[in-house]
């Protein structure tokens, strides 16, 4: 989907680490992702012996390689990680406050507004939140944006791959002791549901049947917003909604996202290609936006051009930021340059300070 012009400068053969065979995005908009093509084949394809206990924390490039062994490698490396964070008892949802009303107690800087106890503020004068029992039957709900946008990366894996190992670091946080995991994946084309079953070996069927989606057909626009609505009605039980995608294109999806953030506690995981972010100098390019379909030329030579690009979308990730506060969301952001377990193992570390009385991320 990429096409390098003959009238490129010379030395600029060669594009920089992470950045050869990728797509810019149309018109310098950050709004429409970059389109790529298929990522460069990696060690371990088939009939070269992957081993699923290969936990050394990159991910597997699904598609390219029997799913069955692929997410055993995945799911090893995500228990092996992650593990040492479970150790004990878990606090609720993951891993915040639970969703049965407890005591009151003295409101201090950082607690969630959402959960102000307004009786007793009013009758001792002094504010105060209402503390939650932790769940011991949790519900959560994945949904998986899985639409052309993801189809896409320049670092260490693709943005598809990487929401699915957002996916697979849910279940291992979720499923235990009785706990339910369903999911809703949409591609744009087509919504697939999941219901909300107990155990692991329910968890790795999810998994697998997501790894299985088709991809979705270049042209064709992600509906994210469609997929929360499925979601709020009927209404559920209170659980956690965990949100994977990369919220590009239309913000159309605050509002149901925030009729859920109502009744759920929501976690969003944004997913990242640093080509999003911005542009490396290699030439005029022709490049085709995944999702619309539309070709356009790129001049990434131009330094203000590549200027412009990373103000533009720096600006789509704080207003992205932003819609998520506002739905009450926890944020983890994970990028395909980055060690993405590490990023998990943070974000779960800093909720669950918050949870025992830090401050709220």
């Amino acid at each position: 989907m990429i096409r390098r012009r003959a009238r490129a400068r010379a030395g600029e053969d060669a594009a920089p680490p992470g950045a050869a065979g990728t797509a810019a995005s149309p018109a310098a908009s950050p709004g429409a992702p970059p389109a790529p093509p298929g990522p460069a084949a990696p060690a371990g394809t088939p009939g070269s012996g992957i081993d699923a206990r290969d936990g050394d924390g990159s991910l597997p490039h699904f598609g390219e390689g029997p799913a069955d062994v692929l997410l055993q490698r995945l799911e090893y490396t995500v228990r092996r990680r992650l593990d040492g964070l479970l150790q004990g008892d878990h606090l609720g949802l993951v891993p915040g406050s639970g969703s049965e009303a407890g005591d009151s107690r003295t409101y201090h800087p950082g607690d969630d507004v959402r959960r102000m106890d307004w009786p007793v503020t009013a009758r001792t004068q002094v504010p105060h939140v209402r503390e939650t029992i932790a769940d011991r039957e949790l519900e959560t709900w994945a949904v998986v944006d899985l639409s052309a946008s993801l189809d896409f990366g320049t670092g260490l894996c693709d943005k598809r791959d990487l929401a699915i190992a957002g996916l697979a670091a849910v279940s291992h946080l979720t499923v235990r002791g009785g706990n339910r995991l369903g999911a809703v994946v949409t591609t744009g084309e087509r919504v697939d549901r999941y219901p909300a079953k107990p155990g692991r070996l329910a968890a790795d069927r999810l998994l697998r049947g997501v790894v299985a989606t088709p991809r979705a057909t270049t042209g064709r626009r992600g509906d994210l917003a469609a997929a929360l609505e499925t979601l709020r009605r009927p209404p559920r039980r209170r659980g956690l909604v965990a949100v994977v995608s990369d919220f590009l294109g239309d913000t159309d999806w605050e509002r149901p996202l925030r009729g859920l953030g109502a009744r759920h506690e929501l976690l969003a995981i944004e997913v990242v290609d640093p080509r999003e972010l911005e542009l490396p100098d290699v030439g005029l390019l022709t490049v085709v936006d995944p999702e619309s379909g539309q070709t356009l030329e790129v001049p990434t030579g131009d330094p203000r051009f590549r200027a412009r690009f990373a103000e533009g979308a720096a600006e789509q990730r704080r207003e992205i930021a932003a819609a998520l506060r506002r739905c009450g969301a926890g944020h983890l952001q994970l990028r395909t340059d980055r060690d993405w377990l590490m990023d998990v193992v943070r974000f779960v570390a800093d909720r669950r300070r918050a949870g025992s009385g830090g401050a709220s991320r």
